[in-house]
């Protein structure tokens, strides 16, 4: 890494999805609309939880948490994008680029510890039902939350400093749709080595924690399960589950498709897709995932529908 302000960058050209003019006239409506969906969706969710008696729990604690994550790091990207598909002009600072980059990657991966913290909170429920209140207390819930936030400002930071204290002189096309590490660093004169193994080595922990906590709560809670006797038992505890276990195979499916994928001629066309559909469309589909499979909310919302109409 190369210290020191050795940038002859000012600005980058984003390059987008490269479509053609008439297609990105498309994207830009079908991508407005799922942001509009996201943003209204998960505004509505924070507000019917904190408004709903029936949803003072720490599950819909860490959900509405959840929700503003996820307006959060949509709005980091989504505007920009939505812009460029309908202007000539695809340039964002080299301000705008290192500010992008600081709150996507904070909220990205706050999103990943909150989803693990939900699993810990149903392997509680499910797996010690008589200790759950003291197990998962008020304090204990606004402290997992905390260090969810905690960790997504050091991944940030980290990730941010390292990348934009690099020296920029071959180009200034990032291509990609928005600012994110690994297009940035090829257009790096710098030694990048060290990004790279910085890179790895917070996403790779990042990641392999959360999943870990995920597979193991979601063992003991198949565990508990089989242990029933009773066939309904066992629907009904596993139904408390079903949208948190959706949203997570949905969640670190993409970013499995993201880091795996073989390198080929469309590698970086298939990131751009995932990435689209990891930092916009996922966004959108945890309101309706949690809204159209969960009992208490759906009747939060007739009481709300009632009121309204």
């Amino acid at each position: 890494m190369t210290q020191g302000n050795g940038t002859e960058v000012t600005e980058f050209y984003l390059l987008g999805f490269g479509a053609q003019r008439q297609f990105q006239i498309i994207f830009f409506i079908v991508f407005l609309m799922i942001y509009v969906t996201s943003t209204v969706g998960n505004t509505g969710m924070i507000l019917l939880i904190r408004t709903d008696a029936r949803l003072q729990t720490p599950m819909y604690f860490f959900l509405q948490h959840l929700a503003f994550v996820d307006i959060c790091y949509t709005t980091a990207i989504t505007p920009k994008m939505l812009q460029n598909f309908i202007t000539e002009n695809k340039s964002i600072s080299f301000g705008g680029c290192l500010t992008q980059l600081l709150v996507y990657a904070n909220f990205a991966t706050s999103d990943c510890y909150l989803l693990a913290a939900m699993a810990v909170d149903r392997y509680v429920a499910i797996c010690k039902p008589l200790h759950y209140s003291i197990i998962m207390s008020q304090t204990v819930c606004i402290q997992m939350v905390a260090g969810s936030y905690l960790m997504g400002a050091i991944n940030a930071s980290v990730q941010t400093g390292f990348t934009f204290s690099l020296s920029f002189c071959r180009s200034n096309i990032i291509d990609h749709f928005f600012c994110d590490v690994p297009p940035i660093l090829m257009l790096s004169c710098s030694n990048i080595d060290i990004n790279i193994l910085v890179l790895t080595v917070f996403v790779g922990f990042n990641l392999t924690f959360t999943v870990l906590v995920v597979i193991f709560s979601y063992i003991y809670i198949l565990t508990t399960i089989l242990k029933m006797s009773s066939t309904a038992g066992r629907r009904k505890t596993f139904s408390t589950c079903a949208s948190h276990l959706t949203a997570v195979t949905i969640f670190y499916g993409t970013l499995a498709y993201m880091y795996l994928q073989r390198h080929s001629e469309n590698a970086q066309e298939n990131m751009k897709v995932a990435s689209a559909f990891y930092g916009i469309v996922i966004p959108m589909l945890n309101p309706l995932i949690y809204s159209l499979r969960n009992k208490e909310v759906k009747e939060a919302l007739k009481v709300v529908a009632k009121k309204l109409f």
